[in-house]
């Protein structure tokens, strides 16, 4: 009878053992699994932290260029035309130079584009003439683009290429305009008026004479006053671009002349209300 108890007694404690190594396993199996699943969602939770802080970071630096931007820009004003907003700084130093324009001359401007073409002709004439109101000298300009019309007689001899001496003060002002901004691209034109070349003169015709003075400008500027040859193009129109019709020896003097045309680009144009 002892013996029976016993028996029964060992076996329900073997069993008993059983069960509770079985649920032992499977309580490490879910700890593992929980561990694993921890581990996981640690990294995911580092990675959008991570990522979380790239985010901010160019935010922070999107805003310091908005910024930078607005500090620079000091306000913006009205779109002109096509072309872009300019500052408030821009804005004072065009109305400053309006303010000394000829009362005749400002009425023709009707918009703000017109003022600024009109403020940055002022500006370029007087620093390339000192100053003096030189009728031999005419500067439009046309969307950004500002066009210097030279006559012929403060360049050259009539049916020569050679540039006066006389000149050389212009063309040094001028190279300093163009060195001050060395994204400026400059086209030197030559024009003549529509009378032919003398037969047996040293010029073949009109063709050979624009192109050979608007060579002898571009030397001078390269050579003598270092402006940057990338930035010069020549060009020769002969006769076939006239302002005027070619009927009086007045309109023919017109038409004889150098047109320098200076292509900036949009900050360099505006610069220009500051020469």
């Amino acid at each position: 009878m002892k013996k029976a108890i016993i028996v029964t007694v060992l076996g329900s404690v073997v069993l008993t053992s059983c069960v509770s190594k079985k649920k032992y396993v499977a309580l490490e199996d879910d700890l593992s699994n929980t561990r694993s699943t921890l581990q996981k969602t640690t990294m995911e939770k580092e990675e959008l932290e991570d990522k979380f802080a790239k985010i901010e970071a160019r935010v922070a630096e999107y805003n310091a260029k908005i910024n930078s931007l607005r500090e620079e820009s000091d306000g913006k004003l009205v779109q002109v035309g096509d072309l872009a907003v300019m500052s408030n700084k821009t804005k004072e130093k065009m109305r400053a130079t309006l303010a000394k324009v000829d009362p005749q001359e400002l009425e023709k401007a009707q918009t703000l584009e017109d003022s600024i073409n009109l403020a940055i002709s002022y500006n370029l004439k007087n620093s390339i003439t000192d100053g003096s109101n030189n009728e031999d000298i005419d500067i439009n300009v046309d969307q950004t683009v500002v066009m210097i019309n030279v006559s012929d007689k403060l360049l050259f001899r009539s049916g020569s290429y050679h540039v006066n001496r006389k000149a050389y003060g212009l063309l040094e002002k001028l190279a300093k305009v163009i060195n001050s901004e060395p994204s400026m691209d400059v086209m030197v034109e030559g024009h003549t008026d529509s009378q032919t070349v003398k037969e047996g003169a040293y010029i073949k015709d009109n063709w050979e004479l624009s192109v050979e003075r608007s060579t002898s400008i571009i030397r001078i500027l390269q050579d003598k006053y270092g402006v940057n040859p990338k930035q010069l193009i020549a060009a020769g129109r002969g006769s076939n671009m006239p302002l005027v019709d070619n009927d009086t020896p007045e309109n023919r003097a017109k038409n004889r002349r150098t047109r320098i045309v200076i292509i900036p680009n949009l900050d360099k144009f505006f610069a220009l209300l500051e020469s």
